[in-house]
């Protein structure tokens, strides 16, 4: 079986819309495809019909789910949910919050891109974002089109857009221990996404990711486009150490970076293990 565990639509920041994430999904061979917009469901029921309409013989399952923005004290992280209920009421009111800041947040990158020469605007960046929820890659977008860099991935520097950079501005972002509790508590199985990821930023600690185990953390995702081979080693040493599971996953936001679908999967036991923790949803369809 292949398994990926994280993919964007166009539902937060990817290209693709759900139903084309699912035709993907099908033409890279994948089993079983995991759909985790930051922050939101929004295209949770589109996704689901068309694993339905896929024509008989084609097997692909799709697991519902969400990525979710986290701030332990100052360093930014990101937390993968999976099969929570939906409309679990605290739950629901945290990625709203999240939700609603993101458009203060955006607005106000592109007013400090704007005083930096930047010449974009948020009606471009509306227009880029389409029926999402808007996000830092669609002002990275903005700014290739406004020829101010060369590509997405050269926005997300210190110049620009980067934690921390001239850019940035800080967002509502959930406690992560609070964010674990939450997707627990609607049933679902939270996974640390991309934790070694130093490209995008300083990194929690060890004890961090500790804290986070006692609280109710799945499992580390491991295998990511952003992890070296050393930061792998130790990530999953860590996580035996602390009797967690490693997944891996592409993290595909579509033509927006170049990552492929199944460029990285999770092991089939690991991901039976996940479904098993799972009381909020089930997956659909395979």
């Amino acid at each position: 079986m292949r398994i990926d565990l994280h993919a964007h639509s166009n539902a937060s920041d990817g290209t693709d819309s759900p139903a084309e994430l699912v035709a993907a999904a099908v033409g890279a061979g994948l089993d079983v495809v995991a759909l985790t917009d930051h922050d939101t469901v929004a295209g949770h029921t589109e996704a689901a019909d068309a694993v339905h309409a896929l024509p008989a013989g084609t097997r692909l399952t799709l697991v519902p789910g969400a990525e979710l923005s986290c701030v332990a004290g100052d360093i930014s992280m990101h937390l993968l949910a999976y099969l929570f209920d939906p409309a679990e009421p605290a739950f629901a009111a945290e990625r709203e919050l999240v939700r609603t800041d993101r458009f203060r947040r955006g607005r106000a990158i592109v007013e400090r891109c704007r005083e930096l020469g930047a010449d974009i605007s948020w009606e471009q960046v509306r227009r880029i974002a389409g029926e999402g929820s808007v996000g830092r890659p669609h002002i990275a977008s903005a700014l290739v089109e406004a020829g101010v860099v060369a590509s997405v991935s050269d926005a997300f520097t210190a110049d620009w857009l980067a934690n921390g950079g001239r850019a940035d501005v800080r967002k509502h972002e959930t406690d992560p221990v609070t964010a674990v509790r939450l997707v627990r508590a609607a049933g679902g199985v939270p996974v640390f996404a991309h934790p070694g990821a130093v490209k995008r930023g300083r990194t929690v600690s060890d004890q961090v990711v500790a804290d986070l185990a006692a609280a109710g953390l799945a499992a580390l995702e491991v295998d990511h486009i952003d992890h070296d081979e050393p930061t792998r080693a130790h990530l999953r040493g860590l996580a035996a150490e602390l009797g967690l599971l490693t997944t891996g996953s592409s993290d595909y936001h579509g033509s927006r970076k170049t990552v492929r679908l199944g460029e990285h999967t999770t092991d089939p036991q690991v991901y039976e293990a996940l479904v098993d923790q799972a009381t909020g949803a089930k997956p659909i369809g395979g």
